[in-house]
């Protein structure tokens, strides 16, 4: 920290004589007389317990998920997390650490980012992860960047149709100044690829969707492979402690948003981007990688092995100018993989898979209520006999917040909620809603 160091009359004196002026008021003379001091309209400072009361009547004001029967989903989920994440987390040799650039100071913060891409390698099915991105949105946008560059000529990107809305903003901010034609398919991720022409760069893949349906991915990477394309699966890291892995699916990329990976909700971030590619790719990858070694003593040790960064390496060679480190929100996934273990993660999986199919198969015997058709994992559309918006706001009187109305991004859907049901819903909660829908839409 660089301490405040004011400014001494004699030197603003001796600054003021070498721009040859003579007071403070000349230096401001260009700016017009009225608009110099405007006035502030500010009322008399508060003391310390004034100001804490002020605050705490303002924090009463906020709701938060464990507060309510909480059913919202629709990109950030509210998951267990176990006390010893934030305990060991907010330690302050992790805390204040930002970032390894001295490997003989950083053991502790190297080894927990090699140790974070092992677990996220074994979960992808992938060979290398980078340490990270800012977001899910920005990991999935720099691997559509990635194949744009790898593909040349070829600039063709699918898009699924149920990619999350935000995320298609993201995409199609980065892509803005580049020559690339974004289309969007409702079909598999195969026919799509088998359906393009030979300008095919990639082919996107959301795992589950937007609206928690799972694709079939079954023959897709062999199928944009064919057209010389890359195959990109953005995926939910907590499903793959059940489903296969993009990578055994032959994925190229794979991305992810890790916020459910022991992070909480936080009002929309700091979140956590994952992105994991083959070998082959790894010269390619937008970041930074953490690799084990040896000294000369033959004693082990980490250092970063890879940085194709800006700040590493010169502007003009760097892989991405704006990719980023979460390493706190990367730390804290680690310390939560590490916690949950395989049969840990598998058992949350099962729990948020089983609860969601109970919740959808109550649901649907309420007269005029439709669950949409597919498989889902955790989360699933349900299409109501009302106005959804309105239906959410009689349930939040009773401290239930039900999901999602999607008329926020498809104003053509007003009737339709997203739900999201994860192992923190028990049997009771989803009782609750149900009770609370059918009365609703009586």
């Amino acid at each position: 920290m660089v301490p405040y160091i004011p400014t001494t009359d004699s030197q603003k004196m001796e600054m003021l004589k070498k721009l040859g002026l003579n007071s403070i008021e000349e230096l401001f003379e260009d700016i017009p007389k009225d608009l110099r001091f405007p006035p502030v309209n500010i009322d008399e400072g508060l003391s310390e317990t004034e100001v804490l009361c002020v605050m705490r009547e303002l924090a009463e004001k906020n709701v938060h998920a464990d507060q309510c029967t909480w059913f919202l989903g629709a990109g950030a989920y509210d998951h267990f997390i176990p006390s010893a994440v934030g305990a060991l987390s907010s330690r302050g040799e992790f805390l204040t650490s930002y970032t390894p650039y001295q490997p003989e100071v950083s053991q502790g913060t190297l080894q927990a980012i090699f140790e974070y891409q092992s677990m996220i390698c074994e979960l992808t099915g992938m060979d290398v992860v980078n340490a990270s991105h800012y977001d899910g949105a920005a990991a999935l946008a720099e691997a559509v960047l990635m194949a744009a560059r790898i593909s040349d000529e070829k600039k063709l990107i699918f898009i699924p149709e149920g990619l999350n809305p935000e995320y298609k903003a993201v995409i199609k901010t980065y892509l803005a100044a580049f020559p690339v034609t974004l289309e969007e398919y409702n079909a598999s991720p195969k026919e799509a690829a088998l359906a393009a022409g030979n300008n095919l760069a990639a082919v996107i893949a959301s795992y589950p969707d937007f609206f928690g349906i799972i694709p079939d991915l079954d023959g897709a990477a062999e199928a944009v492979h064919e057209k010389g394309g890359l195959f990109i699966v953005h995926a939910d890291p907590i499903m793959l402690g059940l489903f296969k892995s993009p990578g055994v699916f032959g994925a190229d990329i794979v991305t992810a948003e890790g916020q459910s990976l022991g992070n909480e909700l936080s009002y929309g971030g700091p979140y956590l981007g994952i992105m994991a590619v083959t070998s082959s790719l790894m010269r390619r990858i937008p970041g930074r990688i953490a690799g084990l070694t040896a000294d000369t003593q033959g004693r082990r040790g980490f250092v970063l092995t890879l940085a194709a960064r800006e700040q590493h390496i010169r502007r003009e060679k760097a892989v991405s100018n704006i990719c980023s480190n979460q390493g706190l929100a990367a730390l804290r996934a680690c310390i939560y993989l590490c916690l949950m273990g395989k049969n840990g993660l598998r058992h949350c999986a099962e729990l948020c898979w089983n609860r969601s199919h109970y919740a959808a198969k109550q649901i649907a015997s309420i007269p005029g209520c439709k669950i949409a058709e597919g498989t889902f994992f955790k989360e699933f559309a349900v299409t109501l006999p009302c106005n959804a918006e309105v239906l959410a706001e009689k349930l939040f009187e009773k401290k239930i917040v039900p999901g999602f109305p999607l008329s926020r991004y498809f104003p053509d859907r007003p009737n339709d909620l997203l739900i999201c049901v994860t192992e923190k819903n028990s049997k009771n909660d989803i009782d609750a809603l149900v009770s609370a829908i059918r009365e609703a839409v009586k």
